[in-house]
């Protein structure tokens, strides 16, 4: 449990002087002419990355915001000679199911501040007692307060077993674990192994076109084809720079916060179900909550090698044989029809969402809670 010696209490207490240092960078920004089209075609706009950075230096109050995250239970613990950070906020009714959610890239734990607490203290906000779920919620290797691998070999593979020690660990013999992004690979290697997990959710299934299909495909399966062609064509700069030369990209995003802010912003336009501005969906200070869990951990580069360590074994694997609830969000930015995760998935709860993108639970964190609660209630 929480009281072993091997799990310590971490509080998140960043120096004035990080903070400092931010501002006057900020500050003396050197900043490229704008773009050369109307919208975000060539990336961010220069017009709201100056607007974005000036309300960063003079105006957000990360004080607040810390106090904010720390009004949950952090702890770090040592797994395969690394620091891991986690969130475990246990819920008041002790029948509760243990929950174990795996945030992605360019996420953070940020993204769950809206789903920690409906989920473990339901009563509180309309839902049953006995939907009540104990949360465990890690940082990432190399991601925000976790410690950064000075070697290779911290692969999805890796993690996934990691995450199994620290929810034995934490005496958590049967549980459930929900993930999108890299969260939602990392979610379906933990269902393949099994282990103390009853079943899965995720929010981004990771599944391909059956090798042996055969005649035409649905419009629903020429829709998600288009898209992927799309995304590969338009959206995939970073991940093959990510997964590449993560450390010559990380010089920059390490030294320079607007290019630290830009890198991901940029994502969360094009990744959220946002009409075409982020902060149609997430207020600027969210926004910059999840960029500052970066920016003061110095985690761009360590955050990337992810993508080094495992991108092109992205989606191989055996069928997970566990219960999988999914939840299929329209602005995903894979979509991968029912059909195709049939193979992948032993499907026993699928939820096509009426609206929402990439970063379920922070977009829309009522439906995420709903589906979350749904699935797991046929678990317990």
């Amino acid at each position: 449990m929480t009281s072993s010696p091997a799990v310590r209490p971490f509080r998140i207490d960043v120096p004035d002087s990080a903070l400092a240092d931010l501002r006057d960078r900020l500050h003396r920004t050197r900043w490229p002419e704008a773009e050369c089209v109307d919208d975000w075609s060539q990336g961010i706009p220069l017009s709201y990355t100056a607007e974005l950075a000036a309300y960063w230096a003079d105006q957000y109050d990360w004080r607040s915001r810390e106090s904010a995250l720390n009004r949950f239970d952090h702890f770090t613990t040592e797994i395969d000679d690394l620091d891991i950070h986690f969130i475990h906020q246990r819920s008041p009714h002790e029948d509760a199911l243990p929950l174990l959610l795996t945030h992605g890239w360019p996420g953070s734990i940020v993204e769950f501040h809206k789903v920690i607490e409906p989920l473990t203290n339901p009563t509180a906000f309309g839902g049953r007692a006995q939907d009540a779920f104990h949360v465990v919620c890690p940082s990432l290797p190399g991601y925000g307060f976790s410690g950064r691998p000075t070697r290779t070999g911290w692969n999805v593979d890796r993690i996934a077993v990691a995450w199994e020690t620290l929810m034995q660990r934490l005496g958590y013999r049967r549980y459930g674990a929900q993930g999108g992004d890299w969260g939602a690979a990392v979610t379906t290697q933990i269902g393949r192994n099994q282990g103390g997990c009853i079943g899965i959710h995720l929010n981004m299934p990771i599944a391909r076109p059956p090798k042996d299909h055969s005649g035409d495909f649905t419009a629903e399966e020429q829709a998600a084809l288009a898209a992927a062609a799309e995304h590969r064509r338009w959206g995939t700069g970073y991940s093959t720079q990510q997964s590449t030369r993560p450390q010559t990209l990380g010089y920059g995003l390490t030294d320079s916060p607007v290019g630290q802010l830009a890198w991901i912003v940029e994502k969360f336009w094009a990744w959220t179900d946002c009409a075409g501005h982020p902060e149609n969906v997430l207020t600027r200070d969210e926004l910059l909550d999840n960029v500052m869990v970066y920016w003061l951990t110095a985690t761009a580069t360590s955050s990337a090698r992810l993508y080094w360590e495992s991108f092109r074994s992205f989606g191989t694997g055996d069928r997970v044989e566990i219960p999988t609830g999914i939840a299929e969000f329209p602005k995903e930015i894979l979509r991968a029809p029912r059909s195709w995760c049939e193979e992948s998935y032993r499907i026993a709860h699928w939820t096509t969402m009426p609206r929402g993108g990439h970063f379920a639970a922070f977009e829309q964190p009522d439906l995420f809670v709903e589906d979350v609660r749904k699935f797991f209630a046929t678990l317990r």
